[in-house]
């Protein structure tokens, strides 16, 4: 019997993983997987006693009840289910809720469903107990919430043998089990989630959030007919390779302690032009514009945020700290005391709420106009962000109103809008004001879009161009 502790919450990272590809179409499928490996390698009394060896009959007979049917003719799946409810004390008559939010997870219905639709890409920002307004924006998101909470509902192992098997046969596939001779075998090794391999296997690539790349990954990563026909490329700025992965190996030694303790970067930051310490907690890692960052709550290297991403192959040295040391910021030392510590869905959440990856700076309404032939080729049926959608001619008069209350700079904006085409494309989206990734992306759609609002990110702009302008313009010899 392996000696080896499956401890993992049903997160909605560790779900993707388990679903190879797409979690919307899986989630059922890998949280049974996840009660799988609960019953295979957790502490006690979750782990089944079933010797190194064993079949599918051999754990359904240690899992179910004695009463639960092993024939296939009489499963228990589809619209059927609660009708062949045989034991209500049998595994099987479990609901998926029961499953997920109990004393041993500790999980919080309301944040995991939050946490779920946020890397579905199906957030919305209602209050608590609130449902969505009905409307075109939400009707998709209403759709999602009905589906997760009827799923939620539903028996998890309310399923038939068949499907049994190939969770069985998945979980070899995975790599948390060893089939030989008609057996499975336990591990020694659990298989890692974390990392990208040059076999791209699309379940080590979920990790990205994008699952239409895991999806072609798994269609097209082996070669088709002797033919490599799927490459995966990445823009990488950073020299400092060797830092790099030093500190990507010492973060993961400090994620693997309980509870993970503060730490002290000496931080070289290109904003301020000087090296800084900063106290903080380690949150998670982003490859984000070419480079890898840390995100951290604490302190940031001008004081001015809690939140703050730090690139990698900027910091200089990392110091273990304890919760004790006197020198922790006191908002950190509130969230510890509070075990409410910072979370990688706390990031997400807040990702979701606006464009821009320096989530913590505020989040303010941009509008803009696109060429009409130019939306018509390369923007429109492209995503860029949640709140990044079309709107009318008129809706962008109404909010320059809106959100504009001195009357000069409203007539400015207006009178702006006034020399503009209605038949071209125009868009408003919220984002973080002084992101530098925002301002990448603008300036990369140049010269086919303008920003009409705020007006000063558009003067802002505007100076730009004209800087740029002297370097082309030919002036008079002397």
């Amino acid at each position: 019997m392996s000696e080896q502790i499956f401890a993992d919450l049903p997160q909605v990272e560790l779900l993707q993983w388990l679903a190879r590809g797409s979690l919307k179409q899986s989630l059922s499928r890998s949280i049974r997987l996840w009660v799988w490996l609960c019953s295979l390698y957790g502490d006690d009394p979750e782990r089944l006693a079933l010797k190194d060896g064993f079949t599918l009959a051999n754990w359904r007979d240690a899992f179910f009840s004695s009463s639960h049917p092993k024939g296939e003719a009489i499963a228990f799946g589809g619209r059927f289910a609660i009708a062949q409810l045989h034991n209500p004390n049998c595994p099987c008559a479990k609901t998926t809720a029961a499953w997920l939010f109990n004393e041993h997870t500790g999980l919080s219905e309301s944040q995991w469903k939050r946490s779920l639709l946020v890397h579905l890409g199906l957030s919305h920002n209602q209050p608590e107990n609130t449902p969505p307004t009905p409307s075109s924006k939400n009707s998709h998101i209403i759709q999602s919430i009905v589906d997760v909470d009827h799923l939620l509902k539903q028996r998890l192992f309310a399923v038939t043998r068949r499907s049994l098997q190939a969770d069985l046969t998945l979980l070899a596939e995975l790599g948390w089990l060893k089939y030989q001779g008609g057996k499975y075998y336990f591990v020694r090794k659990f298989p890692s989630r974390f990392a990208i391999t040059t076999k791209l296997h699309n379940h080590e690539l979920d990790f990205l959030n994008q699952e239409d790349l895991a999806e072609i990954a798994g269609n097209l990563a082996h070669k088709i007919a002797g033919v490599q026909r799927f490459f995966f490329k990445l823009d990488y700025v950073v020299t400092a390779n060797d830092l790099v992965g030093d500190w990507q190996y010492e973060l993961k030694q400090l994620w693997e302690q309980t509870p993970v303790p503060p730490i002290k970067l000496v931080y070289n930051s290109a904003r301020l032009g000087q090296t800084v310490e900063c106290f903080i907690y380690p949150v998670c890692v982003y490859y984000v514009q070419r480079a890898v960052y840390l995100c951290a709550f604490g302190q940031s290297p001008d004081r001015k945020t809690d939140w703050y991403n730090y690139r990698l192959d900027k910091i200089q040295n990392i110091t273990p700290l304890t919760w004790k040391d006197p020198s922790l910021p006191q908002i950190l030392q509130q969230r510890y005391h509070q075990r409410n510590l910072p979370s990688p869905e706390e990031i997400e959440l807040q990702t979701s709420r606006a464009w821009g990856f320096d989530f913590y700076l505020p989040s303010r309404l941009m509008l803009l106009r696109f060429e009409r032939d130019y939306h018509d080729r390369y923007i429109q049926h492209t995503f860029r962000h949640d709140t990044f959608e079309p709107i009318s001619y008129s809706q962008v008069d109404r909010l320059i109103r809106q959100h504009n209350p001195q009357l000069e700079q409203q007539q400015a904006l207006l009178q702006v809008l006034a020399t503009r085409s209605p038949q071209d494309a125009y868009y408003r989206v919220n984002y973080r004001h002084g992101d530098h990734n925002v301002i990448m992306r603008l300036r990369a759609w140049r010269p086919k879009v303008e920003v009409l609002m705020p007006q000063d990110l558009r003067q802002s702009i505007a100076a730009d161009i004209a800087k740029e302008m002297e370097f082309y313009l030919l002036k008079k010899l002397q």
